[in-house]
């Protein structure tokens, strides 16, 4: 679970209102002085967490707006100078902690408060520096560093650092060799000072079929923003889950993101969400999960994985028809489950007119005679379900007898 949370919940607009509505930087900062999120409960976001079978989380300590959730020493913009005065970051890694949960940290590169960022009217920068700013970017490194030294050393063991918004693409790579070397699990991604670990694509999955690279994708639950937004238009469960589906059955992980009110809630509407998804993801879960084994199939609209004897098809709920063509497997497994529902699903090798076409025009025969091979196929698949989730079949076969064709 991702978690952008900050002054902006009070509002509701945008994680990025100081930028995109145009709020000068002193209106903006007033919101600290109404911070008060009394109805914060880490262990209330834990257990959703757990209850939808997510394994992580990532929180952001900074955005872009500059304002820190915890008790740094080196900007009175933080949560210890709101009515709220406690360490929101520490509860959280206190909370994850007991519960064996890896946390991760977010952090902002960009920072639209601190008077000695260069803000140039790049992307996701203030137009220019403002009144009683003095520019000095190697100034603001050096409160950079102090900060993310004092988010590595304070708050117990780490699992990731994920930087936001290296703007003026500054390298460095001193800077994640002193996370790594002060939390040597922590895993980073690539938007910091070098490559990092692990890619980072946003709000889509990348085309392909196995991923080469540690890989990423985050996602939030609503269409407009990753922090609250009172009105927002929200992702359908079956959009997220297909995006889950492709994601993880390539080897890649899935970083979810909601957004909690400024009472320190998350939104039922949220939380109802996360709710569905994780009941679908729970059902499928061993066979998303496996190993990738896209050469399995030659259909590209099929996400394969597989372990030891057992074979997993992922199916998008949009599909030609209720029949799945598996070429070139040509063994009947023991058992095929639609893991949605527990239900056997029908399976049968033989050749179908339109297969001996498609092999007929790819010039494919067999050895004997220079007929098309038959194949296998599933059969009577439940699509056009009402919830237009992802569909996923375990395949059973003997052992080893899928290896032997």
């Amino acid at each position: 679970m991702f978690v952008h949370w900050g002054l902006y919940a009070i509002p509701g607009w945008h994680e990025q209102m100081q930028w995109r509505g145009t709020v000068p930087r002193n209106r903006y900062g007033l919101l600290k002085d109404q911070f008060n999120p009394v109805r914060f409960d880490p262990e209330a976001w834990l257990d959703l967490m757990q209850s939808c079978g997510m394994e992580y989380l990532c929180i952001t300590t900074k955005h872009h707006d500059g304002f820190c959730l915890w008790d740094t020493a080196h900007t009175t913009f933080n949560v210890m100078h709101s009515p709220y005065g406690r360490d929101i970051i520490g509860a959280i890694a206190d909370a994850c902690h007991r519960r064996g949960m890896p946390l991760s940290f977010y952090y902002s590169i960009a920072d639209w408060h601190h008077p000695n960022y260069p803000n140039l009217g790049r992307h996701h920068e203030l137009p220019s520096a403002l009144p009683g700013d003095w520019p000095d970017w190697d100034a603001y490194m050096a409160f950079l560093v102090a900060q993310v030294r004092e988010l590595s050393t304070n708050y117990g063991i780490l699992h990731g650092f994920w930087w936001d918004m290296n703007v003026p693409e500054f390298h460095d790579p001193s800077i994640n060799s002193m996370i790594r070397s002060l939390q040597p699990l922590a895993v980073i991604n690539n938007r910091g000072f070098d490559q990092g670990d692990f890619s980072t694509p946003e709000r889509h999955v990348p085309d392909g079929r196995r991923f080469t690279r540690l890989t990423e994708a985050c996602q939030s639950v609503g269409r407009e923003s990753w922090g609250y937004r009172a009105d927002e238009d929200y992702y359908t469960s079956s959009h997220l889950e297909h995006s889950i589906a492709r994601m993880v059955s390539m080897g890649g992980n899935y970083l979810l993101n909601v957004g909690p009110k400024g009472d320190g809630t998350i939104p039922e509407v949220s939380a109802s969400l996360l709710r569905r998804v994780g009941g679908w993801y729970g059902s499928v879960r061993e066979g998303i999960t496996s190993e990738p084994a896209p050469d399995l199939v030659n259909d590209p609209s099929l996400h394969v994985t597989r372990q030891g004897d057992n074979v997993y098809v992922v199916v998008p709920s949009i599909t030609e028809s209720s029949s799945v063509s598996l070429r070139p497997i040509a063994t009947v497994p023991m058992s095929a489950v639609l893991l949605n529902t527990g239900m056997p699903v029908e399976t049968c090798v033989d050749l179908t007119p339109r297969g001996w076409y498609e092999q007929w025009h790819e010039g494919i025969r067999a050895a004997n005679g220079g007929s098309p091979l038959a194949y296998l196929r599933l059969r009577g698949l439940p699509i056009g379900r009402a919830d237009g989730e992802p569909l996923v079949i375990r395949l059973t076969f003997e052992p080893g007898a899928l290896d032997a064709g």
